[in-house]
Parts: C-alpha cells; structure tokens; sequence
C-alpha cells in the first residue's frame, strides 16, 4: 500500500509516524520550500500529550518545552497581582499529563520530523500538489514539477486553503469576521521575566489589553493583541500596541507574525472516496482555547491505523466531524467572551483538554458503537516491575484486558489480576493499588479491548 499525505505541519507529520510505524510506505509532501519557524500553535492539550506518549515524542516535547506559567498583571503600567489561564492538576493514576504543556509549533514539528526521520520517511519540501484525479482502484497526484505518481489513498492534511478539499468538491462553510483583527506574533523582550507571562492594559478597561507569554528555549514572547483598522504585522505596530498599556518595555527582535481574523469553518465532508481530510483542511478554530494544532494531530491519530488495516474508514468522518463541531463551539464561546471584554475571559476550563472525547453514540447501532478514552493505570509485571497500562498499549496494536480471569492466548492480551492471585496461562499483569479495576469499573471477568488510539473498541 502507498499513500500520500500532503501537508508537512503537525497533522501531516503525525499521520505519516503513524503510517510508517505500521510499516505502510507513506510519501508525505509540502509546497514550502522552508519549514516553518515560529509559535503559532504552542499549547498541547493532555489528550495530545498521551498521543505524543504513544507516538515516542513526548520526553522531548516536554524537555523543549515547559508548563503553563502565570501572567503577571499590569494596569496603567503598575503591577497588580497575578493569574492564570488554568489552574494546575495533580497527575492522577488514569490522568498522567493533566495540564497543558507549552512548546513553539516550529519545535514541535521538528521533533515530530526527527521521529519520522527515524521510519525512514523525510518530509519533501517545494514539492506543490497542483491536482488530483481518483478511480475505485487508487488516486493519480498532479505536482507543480509534472511529476505523477500514483497511490492507493490520498491525505489533505494542507491547511485552510487546501488544495486537496478543492479538488475533491468539499464546502467548507462557515465564517470570517473581517471587522475583528488580531496581531500574533513571537518578539524579544529583554527587560520582562522571561519564566513569566505578562499582560498589561488600562486600569478602567483591564480585560482589553496586550499579552506576551513565553516560547520556552527561544528566549522570546508570543505576544498577542488588538489591532485597529489599517495596522500591519510589524514590530513598530507591537511597540505601539505595547505602549498604550506600558511604560519602558521596549521590544528588540521580531520573528513570524500574523493579522488574525476570526475564522470558523467545518468541512461538509472528510472523506470522497479514496481522498480524505484532516487538520485545518478539514476545520478551522479561532486560537480561543489552543484547540487547532491538538485537533488535527487527534485526526491523525484516529486515521492513522485506519488507514493501515483498511477498516472502518467510514468510521473516520463520523467520530472526527463531530469532535470538530464540539471544538468549534468551545473556541468560539471563548472568542465571544474575549470580544465582549469578560471578566473570566482569561479562564479555560477542562473542555479543551480532549480528556472526555467520546466516540460512541446515544442510541446508535452500527460502526460507531465505541467507547471513551482509556485511562492509564499502574501495574506490577510478571516480573514485579512497575508498567503502566498505556505502556501496555503503546505502539500501532489492540490491546485485549481481561480482569480477573486468563487472557486468551493471542498478541497484546493480559489478564489484569489482584494480589495474590494465579495467573493461569498467557500473559498478566497485577494491579496492586486498584486503580485499573476502579478506572475501568470491571468485575471479575470484565473483557475489554482497546483501540490503537486509546479508545475502547
């Protein structure tokens, strides 16, 4: 099998490890002749973590990059105390990344390259995808070189203008609020705490203000603002921005930035045929909550081992369409209260967190019959060595968990047994504080299986 996945961001490249890993030969592409450097999407959700633990990228997202830290306050220039966006979590037994983690997208995405590279598959830059042409048996890909190679699935993952959604006929309804612009950007900011955020507006408007928080191992700030009607990217443009709220802040460096307008769109379809898509191809978030980024490596993830064993492909669409809906909603309840200057604009609750996606449907009958994610859980191997059950199921696999009784003889199969108890034949594990017999509410007996993706199945 072949496939092509185009688009080289955090979706392409967590759907090309996915596939490589797999051992199906992927070919991942991108028109930019230079990858991309700056902040841009910079917070991880838990749910994308866990997904970066499978995927064996997460102890170098997290030595790169660091927890969520406070913003200082400053009203008329005067320091008045601190918040934050979330309050931190304590892992628990089934929760073992609770908070958010932030790390620039560039960096991301070159520790996802890195692992790829190691499946042997590089991401190829200036190479455009022009256009497409699908039969029953495969996809022929059109490249701006006149090349032509042919594949037997085809992957969108290019962004909100995607090439690939318009040669497939896809709407992508939604809409775009020219009147409200924000200015994103990564600056240098030598005279602030660079292990803090900082947020500085007027004292009789405090919600309206300018906010720059750190890119951990770059020594700079994302900074974040209002823009008035015929303001640019530039940093003269952040300098103002800044000194309408602040005294003596000067900004000495200024990397990628972007005019953001609100944009808020779902593609009608994820799927024609042999084509799919994924990522910003398929839906765009306002950056209201940092859902963008998580939900298309979530998309990736839920496609990947789909795509390999050719099964419940429909599935896709069906599960991923309705999370983006959800998320869109989220982000964009965020956006309104941002807009409208509310007090608790700054908060984010847990609905962002991607903890409590479901799959499964009220009162469906058929493929989407699935259950919710499956929680972690310590454990004593046959060995007495402390595993977790998401060591259990990391890797490309399913993962069968009979509690209390001897698991069938079959790859990736354990009985999860008590203290004391005789395993029996095949392999085990003992759960000794609990916690997986009470994660999963499972009675002597109890069999579940779990998907690649850490669903239940």
């Amino acid at each position: 099998m072949r496939i092509l996945v185009v688009g080289g961001g955090p979706t392409g490249l967590t759907l090309g490890i996915e596939l490589a890993r797999r051992g199906v030969e992927v070919r991942v592409v991108d028109k930019a002749t230079a990858f991309f450097d700056g902040s841009r999407g910079d917070g991880l959700q838990p749910r994308t973590l866990e997904v970066f633990d499978d995927l064996g990228v997460l102890a170098a997202v997290r030595a790169a990059g660091a927890p969520q830290v406070p913003l200082r306050v400053h009203l008329d220039g005067r320091f008045v105390g601190e918040r934050r966006m979330t309050e931190p979590r304590e892992p628990t037994p089934g929760v073992p990344y609770p908070n958010a983690w932030v790390l620039g997208q560039s960096q991301t995405e070159e520790i996802l390259r890195a692992r790829l590279l190691e499946f042997g598959v590089r991401v190829e830059q200036a190479t455009e995808l022009v256009g497409l042409e699908q039969d029953t048996d495969g996809v022929t890909a059109r490249f701006a070189t006149g090349e032509t190679d042919r594949y037997d699935y085809l992957v969108g993952a290019d962004g909100g203008a995607s090439v690939v959604r318009k040669a497939i006929g896809v709407a992508f309804p939604g809409t775009t609020d020219e009147s409200f612009r924000v200015l994103v950007g990564d600056v240098s900011a030598p005279g602030l705490d660079p292990t803090l955020g900082h947020w500085f507006a007027a004292a009789d408007d405090p919600v309206r203000g300018t906010a720059l928080t750190p890119l951990p191992g770059t020594g700079r700030f994302q900074f974040i603002s209002r823009l008035d009607e015929g303001d640019d990217a530039s940093l003269e443009t952040m300098q103002a921005a800044l000194d309408r709220f602040s005294s003596g802040v000067r900004l000495t460096g200024h990397g990628w930035s972007t005019v953001w307008r609100p944009n808020v769109r779902l593609a009608e379809r994820y799927r024609v045929g042999r084509v799919f898509l994924a990522g910003d191809a398929a839906h765009v978030h306002p950056p209201t909550g940092g859902q963008g980024l998580n939900t298309g490596v979530q998309d990736a993830y839920n496609l990947g081992w789909k795509l390999a064993a050719e099964t419940a492909l429909d599935t896709y669409e069906t599960e991923r369409r309705a999370v983006a809906a959800r998320v869109l909603g989220v982000s964009t309840e965020l956006l309104d209260k941002y807009a409208k200057g509310a007090a608790d604009a700054h908060k984010r609750g847990e609905e962002g967190f991607g903890l409590d996606i479901t799959y499964r449907a009220p009162d469906a009958t058929g493929p989407l019959v699935t259950g919710d994610r499956a929680p972690d859980a310590p454990l004593r191997d046959a060995d007495g060595r402390r595993v977790r059950l998401f060591d259990l199921f990391r890797g490309p696999h399913f993962t069968r968990l009979v509690f209390g009784a001897p698991a069938p003889d079959e790859d990736h199969a354990y009985a999860v047994l008590r203290p004391g108890r005789q395993p029996g034949a095949g392999r085990y594990v003992t759960d000794a504080e609990g916690h997986a017999f009470a994660a999963y509410a499972a009675a002597p007996g109890d069999t579940v299986l779990i998907r690649p993706d850490g669903y239940l199945a």
